[in-house]
C-alpha cells in the first residue's frame, strides 16, 4: 500500500477549503486535520476542568497537557481528547460560545500548531487553513493555494447561508466582509496568509465542488508516483 502524504490547502476565507479538504480525505482514506476541533477540544477541556475564559495561563497549561486526535469514520471522522471520542461533545453551544476567546490566544496557537505537525508526521493527512502550507507544514509534497473572486465566495456563502434558513446579511454585505477579512488576513503580522513558493494555485470561481476534489487528487497521485 502506498503511504500517505501530507496535503495542505490554504486560501482565503470562505474558499470552500474545509469542505474540499475532508472530501480528499475520504477519498484516500486520509485522516482530515481538523485545526478549528482542535480549538474546540481545548474549549471542551478548560470547561470540563471548571476553568474560566479568562483563565489564560490554566487554559494554556491544559493545552500544553492534552492529546488530540482523529479518527477516519463515517459519516463523519471521529475526534479525541486524551483517547476518548469528542466527536458530538465539541459541538455543543457552549463551545461555540467560547471557542473563538480560546483560539485568540497565543500560547494556544503555538500549541496546537505543534499537535498539528505531530499528526502530521505519520502522513496520509489533509490539513488546510491558512498559513498549513507557510507556517504548520512547510515541507508538505503537496501544498493547494485555493482562491476564488471575492464576488464568487460571498454568493457561494449567500446561497449556504439561505439553504441554513440564515438570509439576514444581504450579497453586497456578505462580499463586503470577505473583502475585509481578506484584507485583515493578508495583512496581520503573524503568519499572514500568503500562498507558499512551492503551493499549485488553483482558481475555484467556475469550478465545482467535485470539479476541484478532482483536480486535488490527480496532483495528489501525481506526487505519490514520483514520490514511490
Amino acid at each position: 500500500m502506498t503511504k500517505g502524504i501530507q496535503v495542505a490547502i490554504d486560501g482565503p476565507a470562505s474558499a470552500g477549503k474545509s469542505t474540499v479538504a475532508k472530501l480528499v480525505a475520504k477519498r484516500f482514506n486520509y485522516v482530515y486535520c481538523d485545526t478549528g476541533a482542535m480549538y474546540r477540544v481545548v474549549t471542551l477541556a478548560a470547561l470540563r476542568h471548571g476553568l474560566a475564559m479568562d483563565a489564560t495561563d490554566q487554559i494554556i497549561q491544559l493545552a500544553r497537557q492534552i492529546k488530540i486526535g482523529f479518527k477516519p469514520g463515517e459519516p463523519e471522522q471521529r475526534v479525541y481528547l486524551d483517547g476518548m471520542e469528542v466527536t458530538q461533545d465539541i459541538r455543543q453551544g457552549e463551545i461555540d460560545s467560547n471557542v473563538s476567546t480560546v483560539a485568540a490566544i497565543p500560547a494556544v496557537r503555538t500549541e496546537m500548531t505543534r499537535q498539528q505537525r505531530e499528526i502530521a508526521a505519520a502522513g496520509g493527512i489533509v490539513m488546510d487553513g491558512r498559513d498549513i502550507g507557510t507556517t504548520v507544514l512547510p515541507d508538505a509534497p503537496v501544498k493547494i493555494f485555493m482562491v476564488a473572486t471575492a464576488h464568487e465566495r460571498a454568493r457561494r456563502r449567500y446561497v449556504e447561508n439561505q439553504a441554513k434558513g440564515i438570509a439576514t446579511v444581504s450579497l453586497e454585505d456578505l462580499q463586503k466582509e470577505i473583502e475585509l477579512r481578506d484584507k485583515k488576513d493578508s495583512t496581520r503580522a503573524v503568519s499572514p496568509l500568503t500562498q507558499a513558493p512551492d503551493a499549485i494555485r488553483l482558481d475555484t470561481t467556475k469550478l465545482s465542488i467535485d470539479q476541484v476534489v478532482d483536480e486535488i487528487s490527480k496532483i495528489i497521485k501525481k506526487t505519490q508516483e514520483q514520490l514511490h
